[in-house]
């Protein structure tokens, strides 16, 4: 009994300190990273070369594959304009008639004539986001240089749009008329804040959803390998996937629709 009892005992022994090897290096750090995949490496050399603004990287290879989607979605397949629509056609005709109301409902019918940059936006953040669903691909749109880069071309071409075509009177929008007269100077300045913390808001929101979800995936498929608890980390993974589809496309219906807002107020500058 007390040889069965130390037989059982090194063997529990073995076991946990095999899944401490898993689960650490030979370093005392964790074999799996889940923020790796997020990592900016070169196309061509060696991943520790040094990337410059001329460098092909796996960013730019994504956001190249998310334009030539887009491209054979809205171009190729409805080239010939079938009466009877192919799928393609169909997807495509679908996500047209959904930002075209989308801008005309919230912009009015002023700012119909920007549509093409708002569809742009929309089409270019949901197919990199669900190009980014893809197994080994990267997500372009999880990193604040990318989004950050859309925000502030949104927030400079409304700005600019709203003084070209009301001059100072652009700056009625941080004037609260409504309120009383002796809140009205704090609340200018409470708008001017907002006006360009929107920017950051609207940049962070998206790389933020589109990185913590794919970090949350990776843990669980790193806990995947263990096979007590593997079939709870695979279901995780699929409920997880399936939320990300969602996300996904929500993020970039949120970037688009916020896109309105501040269109709208620079249509309509007035409070």
């Amino acid at each position: 009994m007390a040889d069965e009892a130390h037989s059982a005992a090194a063997t529990t022994g073995a076991d946990m300190a095999h899944g401490a090897d898993a689960a650490h290096g030979a370093d005392g750090g964790l074999v799996f990273h889940p923020m790796d995949q997020f990592l900016v490496k070169p196309l061509f050399g060696h991943a520790g070369d040094p990337v410059f603004w001329y460098t092909p990287t796996n960013v730019t290879l994504w956001l190249g594959l998310a334009v030539v989607a887009i491209f054979a979605l809205m171009v190729l397949t409805t080239s010939r304009r079938a009466v009877i629509p192919s799928r393609g056609q169909s997807v495509a005709e679908l996500a047209y008639g959904f930002i075209y109301k989308m801008v005309e409902d919230v912009t009015g019918k002023d700012g119909v004539k920007y549509f093409p940059y708002i569809m742009t936006l929309f089409m270019f953040i949901v197919v990199a986001n669900f190009l980014g669903l893809l197994p080994t691909a990267f997500t372009p749109t999880s990193h604040i240089a990318v989004t950050a880069l859309l925000a502030m071309a949104v927030f400079l071409a409304v700005t600019i749009l709203g003084f070209v075509l009301h001059g100072f009177k652009f700056l009625g929008l941080f004037w609260v008329s409504a309120a009383p007269l002796p809140l009205r100077p704090i609340l200018a300045v409470i708008e001017i804040i907002s006006y360009f913390v929107r920017p950051v808001s609207h940049s962070i929101r998206l790389a933020g959803n589109m990185m913590a979800g794919h970090a949350v995936i990776k843990v669980f498929a790193a806990f995947a390998a263990v096979t007590a608890i593997a079939p709870i980390s695979i279901a995780a993974i699929a409920a997880i996937y399936g939320l990300e589809v969602l996300v996904s496309f929500i993020q970039a219906y949120v970037f688009t629709i916020l896109t309105c807002v501040y269109l709208k107020d620079a249509l309509h500058p007035a409070h």
